[in-house]
């Protein structure tokens, strides 16, 4: 199931990308651009006709540009990402609330008890067998039955955690680098606006600062756009880091309360 589980998830993104590069360039075709152009297009009119007039401040103009949409696009992208990695946690984290040992209070595990209760970790489905807690519980028993020593089935537990904990902190490399993306597209297209801004530069000298100033809002409603969603990003895969986080730290507490607080050797008993 682990072997599968990768492939899945790669379709998963892959699929998660497409269809927000879709969803996003289909409101901006249809929604925001034209909204935006009849906006511009009114303002110009007004422009030529003398009249005095305050430009209206549209959030369909502040969106209009391919930064915005390439921001959105990302934005989305990350949050079915995080939302596939959170709704995972989540289904792990019910798992905690089991008791799936079985073991009755006041019962010892001695290790040549060990296999006796593997078996019914080792009969759950194969996908829940991948999860955190069997994995954890599986190797502590598996330990105590090898070595006979309590302190051992702590540190196996422990290390699968951290293991597992790596492998979280790892997967949030693509979301971490939408984060860093997002921002550096804001300010392509701060500097895209700023160039086109100076091209225009003659224009202004002659008293039409109409494109300049066209320009100088795309340069400052990308880097706006791209910074809110940024912060977004940011507060949602920290809340994500904060749910896995607890999801090993609750698993070695269960492990601690429901397993190695039982264990026993023969002389320990005696």
């Amino acid at each position: 199931m682990k072997k599968n589980r990768l492939p899945f998830e790669m379709v998963y993104q892959l699929v998660a990308l497409v269809l927000s590069i879709i969803l996003v360039h289909l409101i901006y075709v249809t929604l925001i651009r034209p909204n935006a152009e009849a906006l511009l297009e009114r303002e110009a009119q007004l422009a030529a006709s003398g009249e005095a007039y305050v430009p209206e401040r549209s959030i369909y103009i502040v969106l209009r540009d391919y930064e915005q949409e390439s921001c959105f696009m990302l934005m989305f992208w990350a949050i079915a990402i995080m939302g596939f990695k959170g709704r995972q946690t989540l289904r792990e984290r019910t798992m905690l609330s089991e008791d799936i040992l079985k073991v009755n209070e006041g019962t010892s595990i001695l290790p040549e008890d060990a296999r006796q209760y593997i078996r019914p970790l080792q009969s759950l489905s194969p996908e829940v067998q991948q999860y955190l807690l069997p994995r954890a519980l599986i190797a502590g028993l598996l330990r105590f039955g090898s070595t006979r020593n309590v302190h051992d089935v702590s540190e196996a537990v422990k290390s699968v955690c951290e293991t597992e904990a790596d492998r979280l902190e790892t997967e949030l490399s693509m979301v971490r680098y939408i984060a860093w993306a997002i921002p550096s597209i804001g300010f392509i297209g701060t500097v895209r606006g700023i160039g086109d801004a100076l091209a225009q530069a003659y224009k202004a000298v002659e008293g039409d600062i109409a494109g300049v100033t066209a320009s100088l809002g795309t340069a400052f409603n990308s880097t706006l756009i791209a910074l809110l969603i940024s912060m977004v990003i940011m507060f949602m895969m920290h809340q994500l880091q904060l749910l896995q986080e607890r999801l090993v730290l609750e698993t070695q507490g269960y492990a601690d309360l429901n397993l190695v607080r039982h264990m026993q050797v023969r002389g320990d008993a005696a």
